[in-house]
């Protein structure tokens, strides 16, 4: 380990040590930051550039961009962002520059107008590929399930990405499981970003600046996930002045203030929190269903906060954190049984921004991350005095040191360097004791310590007018106990112009990744359990390639300027992935000394798995109409030695076919139309096939007359179901849904109002969330038999929310 950090350190240094140098002879640098017109808020991505050339960058994270130009008596740059009028300014460049600036959505700046063909980076000129960001702006006018707008609920629209079951937030992408993304939120990893076990997300647009999802072609400063990448970074406050706003929906309500924190100007805050009332409207109803034998409730509340401050030019710091719980409480006055069921993430991330000059910014981050999850049960048995307890903990806590370091040389070249070390402590458990208190095992689980490691270097390189390159190296490096893993990760994009508006695109990355999580299900519900690689269990590693074409579209009037077309093809193969063996769980029974004697690594099968496709995405982000055409042909497959008989099969995610359709239209200031048509083929999956009689004959659990060990406990004949031989062999029915919506706009005297009406599924399409065997009587015509039942969960769900903004 010592020789990691010492040969990490001296990498790192020889890597930047070059970028002090700045004299470039006949150039000369303009750099600055470009915020958004009356709030100050710093906007990322920004396309800065000469007019009429293929010169230009983009801003950072923090709204930094850097440009160095040779010198000349005068020089027009453009700054264009999708939603902001496009604006330029004429500089003379005899001397390094500062040019501030700062853009207006919506309206025209007259005085520095430059009349652009794009309002942002088109895509046939970005290196990056199988990379996809949408305005929060529109995720806002998209219909949403209770009128609940969701970050990830928009994710899955997209091509490439699946979800789960019906109506959930689960991120599936490229064949990838849940645990295989990346998710952060100013530099905190969130590693469950689900409430209401995966209806709702985390994450309260209020508060959202941007998002961006990235599938493949990853850049080296991302690592530790094979499928996906997704960064949000949180709104930093309005500098200018205070502003709110919120909603009331069917099941929450949220709020949200931001404001300067200074007269002068050099700093702002941001709080915004969210509450479900769930719990007060479901109380007084299971109290009369249950005639007050039954006192239950669920609610989830989240909070976001940030502040930032300017203390020079050159030294920025920025402070902020997410706060959120989901708690379910359930108590039987009749059998006096309790259970509780909660889990949250709560982050923090304290960024300091310093400038060296106008070509060297840096970041140094300092990051907390905690997610916990528990379930505690008491329960009496109705056939003895046995009493059960039940504790099922699953925890994951970092601590980590990041610094990053952008360096723009030339037009030609942007370089990103940069280190991350990050220390895990897992608190994995689940407890099963009979006649015993939770407490005498609560205290023998084991925490595991872990570090994990990663420095990178890579270059957006233009060597020529026709092609674009981003190229990058990341050395990981994993220590849990006497096991260590170090890993070099090679990432390569590049983009070559055909013509025009027209580019070839490709891209190879290696991903490695030290965490798993342990599912039974394979819906990433919050039930599962992360843990660490260890000496018998590898780290997952994947290799991606890709290629594709990317087609802006800058004439053909209104409707067709600004449309972009991408098509990808892409294989990626996966190491080392984990899945429990047939019938096991993490369940340790009945001895809490024992607790610690069973290692998770025994339930665990390692294996191998491959997807392969194709994915369509036709995107118009900005006018009177926009949205977005997706279709994805994939197939994914697992394979494990010691399931479903060493056999290639399915899992569960894996979907043929799937089509998205997404529109939103203006159809004038006051009134906003939007809709969204999918379709899915079915899930693969395991449902049961026969069904059998069992019965309890003194120490054996007899099956249709064959003995077996009994591993549960029940004194009565019980039906079980035969589920055959071939894992996730059943194709469930294809998923497909109409949803509507419409916005009233309109602006009162000191507060813009919006009432938002919405249907989910118009249409009434039963859609499958899951089946079962069930036995049907005999009738007139038809013999008693044994039918398998779909059962689905939501019909036609209207929905009305109030929303405003001071």
């Amino acid at each position: 380990m010592q020789k990691y950090v010492y040969w990490s350190a001296l990498f790192f240094f020889l890597l930047i040590r070059p970028l002090i140098a700045q004299t470039i002879s006949g150039k000369f640098t303009i750099s600055g930051y470009v915020r958004e017109t009356g709030s100050q808020e710093a906007l990322i991505g920004v396309n800065v550039y000469l007019p009429g050339t293929t010169i230009g960058t983009t801003t950072n994270t923090y709204g930094f961009y850097s440009l160095t130009l040779p010198a000349r008596d005068s020089v027009r740059l453009a700054y264009s962002f999708v939603g902001y009028e496009t604006v330029g300014y004429s500089l003379s460049l005899r001397a390094n520059q500062t040019q501030n600036v700062s853009l207006t959505p919506g309206r025209a700046l007259s005085e520095v107008e430059v009349k652009a063909e794009t309002s942002g980076e088109k895509v046939s000129e970005s290196v990056r590929m199988s990379t996809i960001d949408i305005p929060v702006a529109q995720i806002k006018k998209i219909p949403a399930f209770l009128g609940e707008k969701d970050v990830l609920k928009v994710l899955q629209l997209m091509p490439g990405v699946q979800k789960g079951s019906e109506g959930q937030t689960g991120i599936y992408v490229r064949g990838g499981g849940p645990d295989q993304n990346l998710i952060i939120l100013d530099d905190a990893v969130v590693y469950n970003a689900s409430h209401l076990f995966g209806f709702f997300s985390v994450f309260n647009g209020d508060a959202i600046k941007s998002v961006e999802l990235i599938k493949g072609g990853f850049p080296a400063r991302y690592g530790g996930r094979l499928s996906s990448v997704i960064d949000l970074n949180m709104k930093d406050g309005n500098r200018e002045k205070l502003h709110g706003e919120g909603g009331i929906g069917l099941i929450a309500s949220r709020l949200t203030l931001e404001g300067p924190l200074t007269k002068n100007k050099k700093g702002s805050f941001l709080v915004s929190g969210r509450r479900t009332y769930l719990d007060i409207i479901a109380a007084p109803l299971i109290n009369a269903q249950t005639k007050g034998q039954t006192q239950a409730g669920y609610y989830f509340y989240d909070l976001n906060a940030k502040a930032n401050y300017d203390f020079s030019p050159t030294n920025k710091i920025y402070l902020s954190g997410y706060f959120g719980r989901d708690k379910f409480y359930a108590h039987d006055n009749t059998q006096n049984n309790d259970t509780g069921l909660g889990w949250g993430n709560a982050t923090a991330t304290l960024r300091w921004n310093h400038l060296f000059n106008q070509k060297l910014f840096a970041n140094l981050s300092l990051i907390f991350s905690n997610y916990k999850f528990q379930i505690s049960a008491v329960e009496k048995s109705t056939l003895s005095t046995d009493t059960y307890s039940l504790l099922y903990n699953s925890g994951i806590r970092d601590f980590t040191l990041k610094y990053d370091v952008d360096y723009y040389p030339t037009p030609q070249h942007s370089v990103k360097v940069g280190l991350q070390n990050t220390y895990h402590r897992f608190t994995p458990s689940a407890i099963v004791l009979q006649n015993a208190g939770i407490s005498q095992a609560v205290d023998n689980v084991n925490t595991i310590d872990v570090l994990e490691s990663g420095i990178y270097a890579e270059d957006t390189w233009r060597p020529s007018n026709r092609l674009r390159l981003n190229a990058g190296l990341r050395l990981s490096y994993f220590h849990q106990a006497d096991v260590n893993y170090f890993k070099p990760e090679p990432r390569l994009s590049a983009a070559y112009t055909l013509k025009p508006d027209l580019s070839l695109k490709a891209s190879y990355a290696i991903m490695n990744q030290y965490v798993h999580l342990l599912s039974n299900t394979g819906i990433g519900l919050p039930t599962d359990l992360w843990v660490p690689s260890t000496d018998r269990v590898k780290p997952q590693q994947s290799q991606q390639v890709a290629i594709g074409i990317a087609k802006d579209f800058t004439t053909g009037g209104a409707f067709a300027k600004g449309l972009a077309l991408t098509v990808e093809g892409y294989y990626k193969s996966m190491n080392n992935i984990i899945n429990y063996k047939e019938g096991a769980s993490f369940l340790l029974l009945n001895d809490p000394s024992s607790a610690n004697n069973v290692r998770w690594e025994d339930n665990v099968t390692a294996g191998r798995g491959w997807s392969y496709g194709a994915e369509v995405l036709l995107q118009k982000k900005i006018g009177q109409f926009s949205g977005w055409a997706g279709y994805t042909l994939s197939w994914t497959q697992w394979q494990f030695a010691e399931l479903n008989g060493g056999q290639p099969y399915y899992p569960r995610y894996d979907r043929r076919h799937d089509v998205s359709l997404v529109g939103v239209y203006e159809l004038n200031k006051k009134i906003t139309l939007s809709a969204v048509w999918v379709y899915g083929t079915g899930n693969a999956l395991t449902v049961p096939v026969g069904r059998f009689d069992t019965y309890r004959a003194g120490n054996t659990l007899v099956y249709g007359g064959s003995p077996g060990i009994v591993q549960t406990y029940f004194n009565n004949p019980r039906t079980a179901d035969d589920y055959g031989t071939q894992k996730n062999s059943f194709c469930a029915e294809p998923y497909h849904r109409f949803d509507v919506g419409v916005q009233f706009h309109k602006q009162k005297k000191h507060h813009e109002r919006t009432w938002e009406f919405s249907v989910y599924n118009l249409y009434d399409r039963r859609n499958p969330f899951f089946y079962r065997l069930e036995s049907v009587e005999a009738t007139a015509t038809q013999p008693a038999r044994t039918a398998l039942f779909r059962y689905s969960v939501f019909p036609v769900v209207p929905a009305v929310s109030y929303n405003f903004k001071f």
